[in-house]
């Protein structure tokens, strides 16, 4: 089944779709038919990443969905991302190799630097994905690759082919200001936390001065981390009840997840959510073709506090170089 969603252009001529579907916690017994039946429900982009251990399966349910004659593979947008441990120059190109072959796919339609952190190299042959540990367990070690370094690299995957689309996770402002001085080409696209907690207008701002587009990840604030046992999401007020989303869904005859969704895809960002339910999974989908007021956008956008959860020492990692 196709969808009604509108594409989003990038400052390289290519396109994605504006809702597509997080692969971040989908669990890897499930992640084949979870891909599959999203393709069905109308999904074409799907955000993965090396991190997230389950490319092999989410790749599975790909080739599944073109077998069956749900869709060709230029119809979708499939995304990826270098974790940490792999920035060093030399290593960029053939992780995204071995990421291509576990998604069983020829080129990522776009690839992006996860975090701007340069973790110590850990061989796929020891322990994949390698997480945040160099021993998998307590100990960080740090990288010495520039993020300068990492992205000429990226360049290359661009210029090669294996990659369409070129990009950056967890940037802040500085960071993406200083790699507009060294970078011959521009990121497509810039992926940040953004709900109503965490708003980042500054950023969003920046990105969209300089042509890049802006994907919008945990949209649903604290409820992405609560399972993560993290303590500052379980004391955050769930944004799915509040009491003012409440009201404009109720206005809008639409769920408080539209609402959060819709906060975002009308201000122009792109969105990732995912479900396993065949009802929600169409609801996400139905967040562009009807417009909040702007005075209920004002009132979601206040509820800023400045509110980051996807921080490592929020989960205990002692990396203390995120706010």
């Amino acid at each position: 089944m196709a969808s009604n969603v509108p594409y989003l252009e990038l400052n390289d001529g290519n396109k994605i779709p504006q809702v597509g579907f997080g692969l971040w916690k989908v669990d890897n017994p499930i992640a084949a038919e979870t891909v599959y039946n999203a393709i069905k429900s109308g999904y074409r982009l799907f955000d993965g990443a090396c991190d997230y251990g389950n490319e092999v399966e989410c790749g599975q349910g790909v080739a599944k969905a073109i077998k069956d004659g749900l869709v060709k593979r230029e119809d979708l947008t499939i995304v990826s991302k270098l974790w940490n441990s792999f920035h060093d120059p030399e290593q960029v190109e053939p992780i995204v190799k071995k990421q291509l072959a576990d998604w069983g796919v020829d080129y990522f339609d776009i690839y992006y630097i996860h975090f701007p952190l340069s973790l110590k190299y850990v061989s796929p042959e020891t322990r994949y994905p390698p997480g945040w540990f160099y021993d998998g367990d307590s100990k960080v070690e740090y990288g010495s690759a520039s993020l300068q370094s990492t992205w000429k690299a990226f360049e290359d995957l661009k210029k090669s082919g294996l990659a369409k689309s070129i990009a950056v996770s967890n940037y802040t402002g500085p960071l993406l200001h200083d790699l507009f001085t060294y970078a011959e080409i521009k990121p497509a696209v810039l992926q940040i936390e953004h709900h109503p907690y965490f708003v980042q207008p500054n950023i969003i701002t920046l990105a969209k001065e300089h042509g890049i587009v802006v994907t919008a990840y945990s949209s649903f604030g604290p409820a992405s981390f609560i399972e993560c046992d993290m303590k500052i999401a379980e004391d955050a007020k769930p944004l799915l009840d509040h009491e003012i989303v409440s009201k404009i869904a109720s206005a809008h005859g639409k769920t408080t997840a539209q609402v959060l969704l819709r906060w975002a895809t009308q201000r122009g960002l792109a969105v990732i959510p995912k479900s396993n339910n065949p009802k929600r999974l169409a609801e996400n989908l139905d967040v562009t073709n009807w417009d909040l007021k702007q005075d209920e956008i004002d009132a979601i956008s206040a509820f800023d506090l400045n509110l980051k959860f996807n921080a490592p020492t929020n989960y205990g990692i002692p990396i203390y170089l995120f706010p």
